[in-house]
């Protein structure tokens, strides 16, 4: 597919409303088109010739991050009171109108966006579109399912603190980015979410919902025209104001707690689980192609150094690898690893080894012809489904303000060079550590050679 329009971040918010324009068309006949609604909503959608599913979205920018600290976890908690009931519908109504054909309907909250989905036959996608509209633009927000929701978001609080593998990831943004919004956990603690209210809720749900805050996507047996006529019916009771343009992506100031900070929970675990990290790049860095590179060849996948040193060669972990996030305004990258308590110093020295190697001398053509390789594969298998396309056209509309059709990303993923990688390990993996630990450890003092 190739690009056959402006890829300028501002494309977007230069648009007329009510005009439509295409934004990649591919010679297997898929197109990208977006229509920008009086009002600021933005429909993008992605026709894919052959598949008889079709996937509908609503993104919504707003996230974690957007909370004040008497907030936390409003987010997560309304997505989870979208689904309890509209003037139309209850919640049984809901479910049991996707579960009727067949079709997969859920949600998810992140640090930046939050984005409600339903999965169907093409056929069916007129439903699909009446009921995630109606549940997230008329959700009733009543007192008594804030109540019984509480319980829900509390269990799955309590099950997040059950597992220590994704625990340790919360406990090193924290440690990483302090009490600023970012390294908060999405879900908020007990007492944040015992503390909201309905009225807190439904004034977040207010002012946070608005059309010009949207976008609306659908992936896969899809005419762009029909959906923009479901939509705008879907949409025609939501009060718009006529003067207001979508809202570009958020952007905001690099703001990373300096290095060497540990963080360790104590917990009677058989097994150690840890994270030796620093600042990454933000999303709209050039670098984050050659950090793409740099972290498939330390720890993306079987053939990595981290993998063959920590496990194949030495059988000190079960599960280890690297892994790299980029919001707005910063990014985190980290090495995980989850090992027996008695090998965790072990551990850690070969990270620090293996970390300090690629800061010297970079990686080798081989490994970056690998990582490369691996990068182009995942790109292009991750997006066989609706889905999957759904969600791409999603962020990149709503998130990136851009459309980079495959083609364009395989490209500058193949033009990363060496020198660009070794760049980037010196600016990201040059930088004093920061370390997360959860495991039967009382003094956190005894792994600070690690982040020394």
């Amino acid at each position: 597919m190739t690009n056959t329009a402006d890829r300028s971040p501002a494309a977007a918010f230069v648009q007329r409303p009510g005009s439509t324009k295409t934004l990649l068309k591919g010679d297997d006949g898929g197109v990208v088109r977006r229509t920008v609604l009086p009002g600021g909503l933005r429909i993008v959608t992605e026709a894919m010739p052959g598949v008889r599913s079709a996937t509908f979205g609503i993104w919504v920018g707003v996230g974690s991050r957007d909370e004040t600290p008497a907030l936390a976890g409003a987010t997560h908690y309304l997505e989870h009171l979208l689904f309890k009931g509209t003037a139309k519908r209850d919640a049984l109504e809901i479910s049991a109108a996707l579960d009727a054909v067949g079709g997969e309907m859920n949600a998810f909250t992140a640090k930046e966006y939050t984005c409600y989905y339903a999965r169907v036959l093409d056929t069916d996608l007129p439903l699909a579109i009446d009921v995630v509209s109606d549940m997230v633009t008329a959700s009733l927000i009543r007192a008594e399912d804030v109540e019984s929701e509480r319980g829900v978001v509390l269990e799955e609080i309590a099950m997040n603190e059950d597992d220590p593998g994704d625990l340790v990831h919360e406990l090193f943004a924290a440690a990483l980015l302090g009490d600023m919004p970012l390294g908060r956990p999405v879900l908020g603690t007990v007492d944040s979410v015992n503390a909201l209210t309905r009225p807190q809720i439904a004034g977040y749900y207010r002012r946070r919902y608005r059309p010009p805050n949207m976008v609306v996507t659908a992936a896969g047996n899809v005419d762009h025209g029909k959906v923009v006529r479901l939509v705008k019916n879907a949409f025609a009771d939501v009060p718009v104001d006529a003067d207001a343009t979508p809202t570009p992506p958020r952007g905001g100031v690099r703001t990373v707690r300096g290095g060497g900070n540990i963080r360790v929970l104590e917990r009677p675990t058989e097994q150690a689980h840890l994270i030796l990290g620093m600042p990454g790049v933000s999303r709209a860095d050039d670098r984050r192609f050659a950090l793409a590179v740099l972290n498939a060849a330390l720890g993306g996948g079987m053939s990595s150094r981290l993998f063959q040193e920590i496990r194949e060669k030495r059988g000190l972990a079960y599960s280890v690898y690297s892994y790299t996030s980029g919001h707005a305004d910063l990014g985190m990258f980290g090495v995980y690893a989850g090992c027996l308590p008695g090998k965790v110093h072990e551990v850690l020295r070969i990270v620090r080894g293996e970390l300090d190697k690629v800061v010297a001398d970079g990686i080798t053509e081989e490994e970056l012809r690998r990582a490369i390789g691996q990068l182009h594969g995942s790109l292009v298998l991750g997006l066989e489904d609706s889905g999957s396309r759904m969600s791409r056209i999603g962020k990149s509309e709503l998130v990136h303000g851009e459309h980079l059709s495959v083609d364009d990303q395989l490209a500058i993923i193949a033009a990363v060079t060496g020198e660009q990688v070794r760049e980037v390990a010196r600016d990201v993996l040059g930088s004093r550590p920061t370390l997360a630990l959860v495991g039967p450890f009382p003094d956190p003092d005894a792994f600070a050679a690690a982040v020394s």
